[in-house]
């Protein structure tokens, strides 16, 4: 994906195959099961599908902190409910800022190849995996749940994979 981004409905459709109007429907699917979550998707405005490379070099700095799942759910929130473009490094510093880490560490990290190689290792994982979506859901690394999937298919592939250890 390029540095600046893509349409989401363009990207949507070289991705996924996906028509317009399969790309509203998955999104109002998406917004009824945030709101049972708790959480408000916010697609008004222009959509654009961010490169988040970016992003996962942040977040693999971050974990030395054990601040990964912070700042992970804080990208998440700015991407999904506050319309902010995770492509551009004062949005990401300003974020990385508000979860307590270092701005001027998380700069250098942005103005570097620091963590590259090892986001590109964990992508070429995830692909011999089979993984090429997100969200994935990796259960003891064996089994998969692909795609924002309603409540009742994460009940009973749980109980599946529950029955098969057991």
């Amino acid at each position: 994906m390029p540095d600046e981004g893509q349409d989401l409905d363009e990207h949507l459709m070289q991705k996924y195959g996906l028509t317009r109007k399969q790309g509203d429907e998955n999104r109002t699917r998406l917004q009824q099961a945030g709101i049972q979550a708790g959480f408000k998707f916010n697609f008004d405005g222009k959509r654009i599908m961010v490169n988040s490379f970016d992003c996962h070099r942040l977040l693999s700095w971050a974990k030395q902190y054990g601040k990964q799942t912070e700042l992970k759910l804080a990208f998440f929130k700015a991407h999904f409910q506050d319309g902010i473009y995770l492509n551009q490094k004062t949005a990401l510093l300003d974020i990385v800022e508000r979860q307590g880490l270092n701005r001027a560490e998380a700069l250098q990290v942005l103005e570097s190849d620091e963590f590259a190689e090892r986001v590109r290792q964990e992508q070429a994982e995830l692909r011999q995996l089979g993984i090429s979506s997100v969200p994935t859901f990796i259960i003891n690394q064996k089994y998969a749940i692909t795609g924002a999937q309603p409540k009742q298919v994460f009940i009973e592939s749980l109980s599946r994979i529950a029955t098969d250890n057991a």
